[in-house]
């Protein structure tokens, strides 16, 4: 891997070298430029082996971001029956199980005896990844349940399947099920595959914990970008074009910013206030970047436990309570150390907050308490308002949501700057 990316001009004849199993290990994790320029250019007997060895998911991974020219040629090399289990796959929604499904598996009829088994599995086994669990099938291909490949060693020879076989039911995944979904089933059991059906409960293929991992790799790291305000990558950091970059970047920084010209509009509104009590200038970082990181805080949480499956929309109003209590205890926090700040700078001679230094302490106590509060809050319910209008929760982004806060955070400061200084430095 670090070969093929320190010469990128001999991709290709590196590649080429490898051998088959581990080219395919591989490929799976370049990204798609490459994956394409390899494909390309190897020779045309390669290219067809190659693409046959290929695992049935990776294989769609590939050709599905190929124009449909390009896709109709790469098909033509194919045998028969990959042929044909590439085109069911492409014919599944993206990002369902029916997209990661193997279709190489052991499977068993549950007429069949112990010895029957096992002969199979020598004759077969070298066909599938997975060999650890045998799946039980009836006569018409649906799925009876699973067996671990151990429990047919372990007894005699002439032991019916059937008669090995629990009353626990089998974990399986639906074809159209989500990655999110297939994601969950996993977490909740031991496993290191999943058999995968469809409505008529026929067994289609499995789902491997490598592709579970490898999908929790790349959420990861979309949700990562859409955290940090800006649109998914879909490439390595230094394999992405500049001008994508900057494109991809300028959009939301564009949003950001003339979100944040309205923090500009409410400190000119509040202009006259600033030019009587030129002190509260001092505070405005100190109280609004507080409330920006709570909201930063509490929509990271949120959309962490969103993706996990710990929360669920129904438990926005359970969600708001706790933040609410967190954010009036975490502003009395940081509004406390701020009161005692400007007391001890005041008493010390460090700087002269004038005669009503008490009240301008308390300006800021109140106003840290309001506008954490206020960001706790709005970081946590935005992601449960995106979602609810089905859209990807890690877009409240920490930016966005630090935007908003800044908006309102200098209304709530201002606001409660008006009524404790009001006949006094106002």
């Amino acid at each position: 891997m670090k070969l093929i990316q320190d010469h990128p001009n001999k991709i290709v004849t590196i590649f080429s070298l490898l051998k088959i199993c581990k080219a395919t290990s591989v490929f799976k994790v370049l990204d798609f430029s490459i994956k394409k320029k390899i494909i390309e250019d190897l020779p045309s007997i390669q290219m067809m082996e190659f693409l046959n060895k290929l695992s049935v998911d990776d294989r769609v991974s590939f050709l599905e971001n190929l124009p449909k020219n390009s896709l109709k040629d790469l098909i033509k090399y194919l045998n028969p029956e990959e042929k044909r289990q590439t085109l069911v796959s492409l014919g599944y929604p993206e990002n369902s199980v029916g997209r990661l499904m193997i279709p190489y598996y052991l499977s068993v009829q549950n007429t069949w005896n112990v010895q029957k088994v096992l002969d199979y599995i020598r004759k077969e086994g070298k066909n599938s990844d997975v060999i650890e669990i045998i799946y039980i099938v009836d006569q018409t291909g649906k799925l009876v349940g699973d067996i671990k490949i151990r429990e047919f060693l372990l007894v005699d020879t002439k032991t019916k399947v059937s008669d090995l076989m629990n009353k626990q039911s089998t974990a399986v995944l639906y074809v159209t099920d989500t990655e999110e979904e297939a994601t969950k089933m996993f977490s909740l059991n031991n496993r290191v595959s999943l058999p995968v059906i469809d409505d008529q409960k026929i067994l289609l293929g499995i789902v491997t914990i490598d592709d579970i991992l490898w999908v929790l790799n790349e959420n990861y790291r979309e949700d990562i970008q859409k955290i940090g305000g800006m649109e998914v990558l879909n490439q390595s950091y230094l394999n992405v074009p500049l001008l994508k970059l900057i494109k991809k970047r300028a959009g939301w920084l564009t949003l950001l910013f003339m979100g944040e010209m309205i923090t500009t509009t409410v400190m000119q509104q509040f202009s006259s206030v600033i030019e009587k009590a030129v002190v509260l200038a001092l505070f405005i970082p100190l109280v609004v970047s507080s409330g920006g990181n709570s909201g930063a805080q509490a929509a990271s949480l949120v959309i962490q436990a969103m993706a996990l499956g710990e929360v669920k929309i129904k438990d926005w109003w359970t969600v708001m309570r706790r933040e609410i209590i967190c954010g009036f205890f975490l502003g009395s926090i940081l509004g406390l150390t701020g009161f005692i700040r400007i007391m001890t700078w005041h008493s010390i001679n460090l700087y002269n907050y004038g005669p009503h230094c008490i009240l301008v302490g308390l300006t800021v106590f109140f106003s840290l308490i309001g506008v954490v509060l206020w960001g706790t809050f709005s970081g946590s319910m935005f992601p449960f308002i995106i979602k609810k209008f089905r859209g990807d929760p890690a877009s409240s982004s920490a930016p966005f949501v630090a935007t908003l806060v800044d908006v309102i955070g200098l209304i709530i400061y201002f606001s409660i700057s008006y009524l404790l200084l009001k006949g006094t430095v106002l």
